[in-house]
């Protein structure tokens, strides 16, 4: 049994469903969980279509039966084979947090991804990448060398044929070019105290000003600095008797969440642009087992 998605973007308009299911349905595929979203302010419309067929279908068969039906409703469309994993890229700076646990959840099989490469800015985390047996890959940053370095970061995107760079608190600015090149391809973290508390010690300037919620946020990277379409959020409570290094271990632990989710939601083709802002469309019952099984 091959399991396979389809997801679809389009003008909102009758039929869309109906087309989509009776094209599957004659091809003798299965839909085994199906999400769909209409957005009134654009008039777009989203789907995203998981289904299981057992026999020879191919992805160039399904592509090009699928054609008569996205002309009619203008749609960009792309089927999926859920058991081929993404290839991701990882970028790091000087705090690991993040790192080690997209390791630790790709090691056990809960974060079903391909990683191709560990690229860091330092040397801190070439030690647990190698004895992970994944290619690790220290470019260092300045002014005057970014579009150099920048140029070797594309130059190992191609050659391993990634499909996303996952920013795991690596702190370096990536250019607009950079940007606009792998765009709705990038992901990145930080913590949710953006625009109120910046610099080197937010979550002292937190601490400092009674704050009662630590969030992180996930988003896609844009041009425009932390402010790109969110994946994902989540918070967790403080209380006055915390110190500051209590507000750091735990938002540590909730960057860390939110980037694993958000990574789960784009690999499983469950994340639309929409503007400037995203459909997400959630993981359907025991999602985390099926999908990863996918």
């Amino acid at each position: 049994m091959t399991h396979y998605a389809l997801t679809v973007t389009c003008p909102s308009t009758r039929g869309i469903v109906a087309a989509i299911a009776n094209y599957l349905a004659d091809q003798g595929c299965n839909i085994t969980d199906s999400s769909q979203y209409d957005d009134s302010e654009t008039g777009n419309f989203f789907m995203r279509v998981s289904f299981e067929f057992d026999g020879s279908l191919d992805l160039d068969a399904l592509n090009g039966g699928f054609d008569g039906v996205a002309k009619e409703f203008g749609m960009d469309f792309a089927f999926h084979d859920q058991s081929e994993k993404m290839k991701v890229i990882i970028m790091v700076s000087r705090f690991g947090h993040c790192l080690n646990d997209l390791l630790y959840r790709w090691r056990i099989g809960a974060l079903p991804i391909d990683i191709v490469a560990v690229i860091s800015n330092h040397m801190d985390y070439q030690k647990v990448v190698v004895n992970h047996d994944l290619p690790f890959h220290c470019i260092k940053v300045t002014k005057e060398n970014k579009p150099v370095a920048e140029a070797q970061i594309m130059d190992i995107v191609n050659d391993t044929g990634a499909e996303l760079i996952v920013l795991a608190r690596y702190m370096q600015v990536l250019s607009d070019e950079m940007c606009t090149k792998m765009s709705g391809k990038i992901i990145n973290i930080h913590h949710s105290f953006l625009p109120s508390f910046k610099g080197a010690n937010p979550y002292k300037q937190a601490y400092e000003r009674g704050v009662k919620l630590i969030g992180a946020t996930s988003h896609y990277v844009t041009a425009d600095l932390d402010e790109g379409p969110i994946i994902e959020q989540d918070t967790v409570r403080v209380t006055h008797a915390q110190s500051p290094s209590d507000y750091v271990s735990l938002g540590r632990d909730v960057e860390a969440q939110v980037l694993a989710r958000a990574i789960h939601a784009h690999i499983h083709r469950r994340v639309f642009l929409n503007g400037n802002k995203t459909v997400v469309f959630p993981a359907s019952p025991g999602s985390y087992a099926s999908e990863k099984m996918g």
